[in-house]
């Protein structure tokens, strides 16, 4: 193996200058050192600082607090919590309902905003107008009144539990939210869920290979008669051999509330359509860039060969406007999440809410707590940059990229 010949140090320092991105000479070197310097001392005063505050407030530094209880109720729960339970338990909890939010909302937005995008570019003249219409009103609304607006105007001013809006004596809309019968599994539901993805796994796997035939030879095979047969047909087959999967606990009125069933809070329906219509104007300009990238004579050539518009779309120039598409739309995803913090407008209970606010309230621990929630921000952006990536490389290898 060679060995490189060590460089002598008069050619070190230009290498090192250019890395610390100074200027030539000593004076460019001396500079940065001093810049490191001031970074060091600021970074000691504001953590001496920090330590004499705590010291003041008789506040010791650490994370026992999480184990302490918290002493208070939650509006909403993904999992069984009480006011017992401790500061680890509200985290938890905090961190479910804002990925909750943030999940549902990126779906809805991303459906929302394809179709949005679609009708702009539509030969249809009103359709176009009133997509367009959509996109310039929304994204130039601030997204805390549009919050404010689905909360305080449309579904404050819906009626009592008692005058709810009610669809078959089974599901209720009043000011209180959306309540639906509650699931409660039985003794079929585990066959039942495996007969479903078994059926799920079938028609992906003739969906590829009806595309792949598509591609290669051109035949369009229509499978989609054997997937939907696969999909209801095996779960059905499985509820005549093991029974009902689920049955359902029906929502009763009594008082002045519903009880049983499972309730969506408002805040929550609130929060989740104004994040979604917010985001998804953005999204339809996203993806409406990305189409118009596209060659106008890749749609020419798609119907020279008899595809419909819709067929050309899907196959030929959405998976080449992809590429333009997922970097502005992944961005797109992670202002969501982080705009569901605004749920402490009104009252949602989301990581913010009841562990940067509420929690931070009781214990006083602020540099613990905002430094927990700042990393779990930063861990949810991460991974979401990750999953676009990934997909993008996908679909830069599926089309040689």
């Amino acid at each position: 193996m060679a060995i490189e010949p060590r460089q002598p140090p008069s050619q070190l320092l230009p290498k090192l200058q250019r890395a610390l991105g100074g200027r030539a000479g000593w004076s460019g070197f001396v500079l940065q050192l001093l810049f490191v310097a001031a970074l060091a001392w600021i970074s000691y005063e504001i953590v001496a600082n920090a330590r004499a505050n705590l010291q003041a407030q008789r506040i010791t530094a650490g994370f026992g607090f999480l184990a302490n209880n918290a002493g208070f109720d939650v509006s909403q729960s993904l999992i069984p919590y009480s006011g017992s339970d401790p500061y680890t338990r509200v985290f938890v909890v905090g961190l479910l309902n804002t990925l909750l939010v943030s999940v549902i909302g990126i779906f809805f937005a991303t459906l929302i905003g394809f179709l949005v995008a679609l009708g702009r570019l539509s030969p249809n003249w009103l359709l176009a107008r009133i997509s367009g219409g959509y996109v310039e009103l929304i994204r130039n609304l601030p997204l805390l009144f549009q919050i404010l607006f689905w909360y305080l105007a449309v579904l404050a001013a819906l009626p009592n539990p008692r005058q709810s809006i009610s669809v078959f004596d089974s599901i209720f809309l009043s000011n209180r939210g959306l309540v639906i019968p509650k699931p409660i599994g039985e003794a079929g539901f585990e066959p039942f869920v495996v007969a479903l993805l078994v059926a799920i796994v079938a028609a992906i796997i003739l969906w590829r290979y009806a595309r792949r035939q598509l591609f290669q030879s051109g035949k369009v095979i229509k499978v989609w008669p054997y997937a939907l047969a696969m999909v209801i047909g095996l779960p059905l087959l499985s509820v005549l051999i093991f029974g009902a999967p689920v049955t359902f606990e029906v929502p009763v009125l009594r008082g002045f509330n519903f009880a049983g069933g499972s309730r969506l809070i408002p805040e929550f329906v609130a929060l989740t359509l104004a994040l979604s219509t917010y985001t998804a104007a953005f999204i339809a300009e996203i993806v409406r860039a990305g189409i118009l990238s596209v060659h106008k004579g890749q749609m020419e050539a798609g119907s020279s060969l008899g595809l419909q518009r819709g067929s050309v779309l899907r196959l030929i120039v959405i998976p080449q406007a992809m590429r333009v598409i997922l970097p502005p739309l992944t961005n797109q995803y992670l202002n969501l999440t982080k705009n569901s913090s605004l749920a402490v407008a009104i009252g949602y209970p989301d990581l913010v809410s009841v562990f940067a606010g509420t929690t931070l309230s009781q214990t006083g621990q602020a540099i613990e707590i905002i430094g927990i929630t700042m990393g779990v921000y930063l861990l949810i952006s991460l991974v979401t940059s990750a999953i676009m990536s990934f997909y993008g490389w996908r679909i830069s290898r599926s089309m040689g990229g």
